[in-house]
């Protein structure tokens, strides 16, 4: 379908918005209100244009096939003036001291607008300023666009603004006759409403930032940025989130430190909003930097290491770029070293098990679960895990109208939130091949599937006939005759076997998994697009092979696009590009991590390491693209190059790998500098490339393995304890920035904490196996039930807890030992 926009002709779906065809094609049309992805509100009304002679407002009006649009007309101009100057109103003089200045919406549209005079006046009203913890909130700037109230509520998922009334006096009737309606109508809104947190005085949410984000003018800002720089004065370098596998967009805004300090700063981190969200770490953890200087003796010491073949192996983790990657890989294969990553080893083996299953990489994409209308969620504490991710689950529940389950041994409010469409289904640990067994069962159009499975439901028959004939020789010896009572007896019997294996047969997996298939099957009415997202607890299991063959199924036999979350940023592209080993042998080098000899980033580092904000590279993130980040901040040390040239190898700069990353796994051979990184006005992604997929076309094995329902009741007076960290951090290196260091915790649901007697900050000893720990409480009141136990703090290895992603463990107060 077609339809012109001021003279362009422009191709458009049916259901498309015309302010989202115009954005697409470039044809600027005005709006402050609209974000993309989200709700129309309607709150500004600049969007206004005439489709075929009439006006309409472009935000919510949508395109109709041979429709004729015009955006620039004068009368529009005119009436979008009104509505600017009604903005402009009692707005404060103070645009050379405002945070927003430089870049202001407000300030554009203004111009935009040729607004020259102030026709109306009002009483003004006191708004005093709210700190509201990260973010801060200046009434007396904010225009009410709702902004900030529907990014959270489309996007994030939390709901945590509202308006409130702003007590203000009403505009005089006598404007009716001066001004324009849309104008009356937005400064009447105006004068009725400001931002409040949803929750009363205290703003209650995860800080992801976003609000401030989007805020068109300074109304909302982040506590720390505020009045220590002006946006004109920053540089913005363009980069990708380096704490999550979302690698999200994102810029760092530098200049200098002082007056008398020329060294650069990065002030904030920002980012293109429209089209990428940022979580509460990539917002606020930027000052990761490293300040250290090189250290000759010790690098010449680790290079005598390595040649001399003391050094064995190499320990390292996925916050890491491809480069350093292959860097890596490189010195295993000349040397001889081991390569161990135990998180990146366990999805590696995921991964290729799926692969092998499947004839193909997992399929599905962020795009695909914004556009899914019916999502799985399993084996992971989404949240906590990929807030990032967490934020398209929701998008798609509101915007796609859509629903589905989200299985988890740990309950969560926070995603109960997102849509009452959305089941949260709260199951055994252990039991997470049921929730694969459950999907094939309902949804796999593979015959050989369904033959296994109903051998399976013979097995299940035959114990159903066991226990039947216990109840008919008990009920016989009772009577103690064979009478026409035992016989009709044994008749009925009969019946309740043949119903009961029905029943079992189309509600086993459900049973093990507490869902309710009825309410189920009326979620799935009219729904067509589907995706089933995984996390680490399937990668951690000691059953991770087989639920890899199982999700394979699902991708090649139902409808649902499967997608397998990497655990860390840069996990996806470290499986695909190192060789990793089980086990360390001799001395081990520790990158980034704790070894014999430590060339890392963390306190008391034999040799200093750059952190991400110092380096360029790539990482490949959740979508299967590599995509490219930048430095923000000079490093004055060694880089793991630099060991690398010493070592035998001859690349001037880290970047000089990007072209040499492995083509048989998927990567191009294209130049660093030769990578784009920014979305276009219709929010194409133009971010590095995807990998090359058809690399990872193979045979597929199809392998099944049958269904095992054994009894995993736990009659202990253990706590379930999970390994996970609160939803801003994803591990040491997060932990660095100076807004979210924090000491470890150990995280509580309310009930359990009630039920143990304690309370915020008591002190408790936690017992897992052989270790113990003595840490203080956070109650979580998002969690309805079981504790976390992060691995964010770099001074206690608390991943050697467990062997899976959940424990048993007990907890006693230190007060009531």
């Amino acid at each position: 379908m077609k339809l012109v926009i001021n003279g362009i002709e422009c191709s458009f779906e049916d259901g498309e918005y015309i302010l989202n065809i115009a954005r697409r094609n470039d044809i600027f049309i005005p709006a402050i209100c609209y974000l993309s992805g989200c709700s129309p509100t309607l709150a500004c009304r600049m969007c206004m244009v005439e489709a075929d002679g009439k006006k309409v407002y472009s935000c919510n009006t949508k395109a109709k096939d041979g429709m004729v649009v015009e955006s620039n007309l004068e009368n529009l101009w005119q009436e979008r003036n009104e509505i600017m100057q009604a903005y402009c109103i009692n707005h404060p003089l103070q645009c050379g001291v405002c945070d927003k200045s430089g870049e202001c919406e407000l300030q554009n549209f203004t111009h935009k607008a040729r607004v020259n005079v102030q026709n109306q006046w009002i009483q003004d009203t006191h708004k005093p300023h709210k700190k509201w913890g990260f973010i801060n909130y200046d009434p007396s700037l904010c225009i009410v666009c709702e902004r900030c109230i529907t990014i959270c509520k489309d996007n994030i998922g939390e709901s945590a603004l509202k308006t409130t009334s702003r007590g203000g006096v009403a505009p005089d009737a006598s404007f009716k006759e001066s001004m324009g309606k849309d104008a009356l109508a937005i400064w009447t809104k105006f004068q009725k409403s400001l931002i409040t947190p949803s929750a009363g005085d205290v703003l209650d949410c995860s800080f992801c930032g976003e609000c401030t984000s989007v805020c068109p003018t300074g109304a909302l800002i982040g506590a720390n940025f505020q009045y220590t720089s002006n946006a004109w004065e920053l540089k913005r370098i363009p980069a990708s989130n380096p704490h999550s596998s979302d690698c999200e967009l994102m810029y760092y805004d530098i200049k200098q430190s002082a007056i008398n300090d020329n060294n650069p700063k990065i002030y904030r981190v920002s980012n293109d909003f429209s089209f990428a969200t940022l979580n509460k770490a990539a917002r606020y953890g930027f000052d990761t930097q490293n300040i250290t200087l090189k250290d000759e003796k010790a690098f010449k010491n680790l290079i005598n290491l390595i040649e001399n073949k003391e050094i064995q192996s190499i320990k390292f983790n996925s916050f890491i770029t491809n480069e350093e990657a292959l860097i890596l890989q490189n010195l295993k294969q000349k040397f001889n070293l081991k390569l161990v990553n135990d998180e990146a080893l366990a999805y590696q083996k995921f991964l290729t098990c799926f692969c092998d299953n499947a004839g193909f990489i997992y399929n599905g994409t962020s795009k695909d679960i914004i556009k899914s209308d019916f999502i799985i969620v399993a084996g992971t504490l989404l949240r906590y895990d990929a807030p990032t991710l967490s934020y398209k689950v929701n998008n798609a529940l509101v915007m796609s109208k859509g629903a589905g389950i989200y299985f988890h041994p740990l309950e969560d409010s926070g995603v109960a939130k997102y849509s009452k469409n959305f089941l949260s289904c709260i199951h055994r640990v252990g039991d997470e091949e049921n929730i694969l067994y459950f999907i094939l069962q309902k949804f796999s159009s593979y015959e050989s599937i369904k033959e296994k499975l109903n051998e399976f439901y013979e097995e299940v028959d035959k114990e159903i006939e066991e226990d039947i004939k216990e109840e008919i020789e008990e009920e016989v010896s009772k009577q103690n005759e064979n009478c026409e009572e035992i016989k009709e007896m044994v008749k009925k019997t009969i019946t309740k076997k043949v119903k009961k294996t029905i029943k079992v047969k189309n509600s086993i997996f459900a049973k093990a998994l507490n869902l309710d298939e009825n309410k189920l099957d009326d979620l799935l009415l009219k729904k067509s697009n589907f995706t089933l997202i995984i996390g680490s607890d399937f990668y951690f299991s000691k059953n991770a092979l087989k639920l890899a063959k199982l999700a394979a199924l699902v991708q090649s036999t139902t409808p649902f696009k499967v997608f397998l979350n990497p655990t860390h940023t840069n996990t996806l592209g470290v499986s695909l590009i190192c060789d990793l080993d089980e086990s360390t042998q001799g001395k081990i080098l520790g990158y980034n991590e704790k070894g014999d000899f430590s060339f890392s980033y963390e306190e008391g580092a034999n040799l200093a390491s750059s952190s991400l904000n110092q380096q360029e590279g790539s990482f490949v993130n959740y979508d299967k693209r590599l995509v490219p980040t930048n430095a923000a901040l000079e490093f004055k040390g060694y880089f793991l190059n630099d060991l690398a040239n010493a070592l035998g190898f001859d690349e001037k700069y880290t970047i000089d790998y990007t072209k040499r990353l492995p083509t048989n796994k998927g990567f191009l051979p294209i130049n660093f500098d030769d990578l784009s990184n920014f979305y276009d006005n219709g929010g194409v992604n133009h971010r590095g490339y995807i990998l090359n997929l058809k690399n990872f076309e193979k045979e597929a094995k199809f392998e099944f393995e049958m269904p095992n329902l054994e009894n995993k009741e736990d009659n202990t007076d253990e706590i379930l304890l999970y390994s996970a960290n609160p939803s801003y951090q994803f591990g040491r290196f997060s932990n660095r920035a100076s807004s979210i260091n924090e000491t470890i915790f150990l995280g509580l649901s309310e009930s359990l904490a009630n039920d143990l007697g304690l309370k915020n900050k008591d002190l408790v000893k936690l017992i897992v196996k052989n270790h113990s720990l003595t840490l203080s409480v956070r109650i979580d009141k998002d969690l309805k039930n079981g504790a976390y136990l992060p691995y964010f703090d770099d001074k206690i290895d608390t991943l050697s807890f467990f062997d899976e992603r959940f424990t048993k463990a007990k907890i006693i107060g230190v007060n009531n030992e």
